[in-house]
């Protein structure tokens, strides 16, 4: 079975969040995977390859519109299609 629709190529900076201006919808409708230092990674909320980094959401801390804290977490980016 092959997918007849093209993967879009995949940003160096991309986020999970509709409102921030590195979110890319058609992105999206496949199944990425993001590994940081060689271990996948399933709550990522953002990534940046050329920058190395990932921010992923904090437990329990929520920022004053509800949303959780984002916590910066550095090393060897990598983000793939699945």
């Amino acid at each position: 079975m092959t997918d007849t629709t093209a993967q879009p190529a995949l940003p160096d900076r991309l986020s999970v969040n509709p409102r921030s201006p590195h979110h890319v919808a058609e992105i999206f409708e496949h199944d990425i995977g993001i590994k940081l230092n060689g271990k996948e990674r399933f709550d990522v909320e953002e990534y940046c390859i050329s920058e190395g980094w990932v921010k992923v959401p904090s437990h329990k801390a929520l920022d004053r519109r509800g949303q959780p804290l984002l916590m910066t977490m550095k090393g060897e980016v990598e983000a793939f299609y699945k």
